[in-house]
This record gives C-alpha cells, sequence and structure tokens, in this order.
C-alpha cells in the first residue's frame, strides 16, 4: 500500500464519517435534545431575571 492509497482510503473514511455526522445532527430524534440545549441559556437568564424581580 502505498501513500496514494492510503490517502484515498482516509478521505472515504473520512467523507463517510462526515456524512454520519450530518445524518445523526439532523435527525429528527436529536431535535427535542438540541431545542432544550438551545433554551438553557434563556432559562438561565429567566431565573436571574425573577430573582432580581423578587428581592425588589
Amino acid at each position: 500500500m502505498d501513500m496514494i492509497d492510503f490517502r484515498s482510503a482516509t478521505l472515504v473514511i473520512l467523507t463517510i464519517a462526515f456524512c454520519g455526522l450530518i445524518i445523526w445532527a439532523w435527525s429528527p430524534k436529536r431535535k427535542q435534545a438540541f431545542k432544550q440545549a438551545a433554551e438553557i441559556v434563556l432559562e438561565d437568564d429567566l431565573k436571574t431575571q425573577n430573582n432580581k424581580e423578587s428581592q425588589t
């Protein structure tokens, strides 16, 4: 196996891994988990805001 074959095999493996990652990320099963993760920052802001309002 020379260097060209090694690079070609690496390219194929990385391309398959990249496509798998894209499919995993855009999977409908993951939508709820990503939505919850995106709202974590907003929940922290709401908690801080509610604490400030209750203290005054």
